[in-house]
């Protein structure tokens, strides 16, 4: 393989070509949800532990600005933790993951406990921390580009369970029509920040493999949940 650098254009190619073969929508646990094939338990089960994974996101972004020298990036990023952990109260990501697991029927304070998070959960998601905390800033961003494949999936979500879990309070999917927008949003600035802050073949080699890796983690993460609702 040649030393020098792809195109923007193939960069970007070769980002979207993992995406295609490996985003967790393609998971036979996702297939059921969509088409409404889950009980309740099962769904209160996915959504204790995706809770876990929601609880960490600010803490990633944050290793991801405690490692990044570059001003203009941290005042970009910075967001993304205000976006998920609010100011105050129930503002927020992980407010509106509360919202949704009591509408689930879930105790909030069962969720903020972690009692139902399962060890293949637990580790997956500490380990996409530590990569956060322990990669390149610009490396870890990429591992983020999983959200450019999040809004369809979330759209198909949102539909699902409009259509077959109308026992689910309506309120408690608030945070599924956020995420709509805002992961077109923040798809789009890490992308830009991977393009250009991965100059070199070898960051861009890097960058296209810190992707698979998080697609990995999510897919983990599913199986780990469909083992024992199944």
């Amino acid at each position: 393989m040649s030393d020098a650098p792809w195109d923007r254009k193939t960069f970007t190619a070769n980002l979207q070509k993992v995406g295609a073969s490996a985003y967790h929508d393609k998971h036979p646990f996702h297939v059921l949800m969509n088409s409404g094939g889950l009980g309740r338990e099962a769904l209160q089960t996915w959504v204790a532990n995706r809770f876990y994974y929601q609880q960490n996101i600010p803490i990633k972004d944050a290793a991801i600005l405690c490692n990044c020298p570059v001003r203009a990036v941290r005042r970009l990023w910075i967001h993304r933790i205000i976006d998920h952990d609010g100011t105050k109260d129930d503002e927020g990501g992980i407010g509106a993951w509360l919202r949704l697991g009591e509408a689930c029927g879930l105790k909030r304070a069962e969720l903020l406990a972690g009692r139902q998070v399962l060890p293949g959960v637990r580790f997956a998601v500490d380990a996409y921390v530590n990569f956060a905390r322990t990669q390149p800033w610009p490396i870890a961003i990429a591992s983020s580009l999983t959200e450019l494949f999040a809004p369809d999936l979330m759209s198909k979500r949102l539909e699902a369970f409009e259509r077959f879990y109308s026992w689910i309070e309506p309120r408690g999917l608030e945070y599924f029509r956020s995420r709509l927008t805002q992961a077109r949003r923040d798809s789009g600035e890490a992308l830009e920040l991977t393009l250009t802050y991965c100059a070199t073949q070898e960051a861009q080699e890097a960058a296209v493999s810190a992707l698979q890796f998080k697609c990995d983690l999510l897919w983990v993460m599913l199986d780990s949940i469909h083992a024992v609702v199944r």
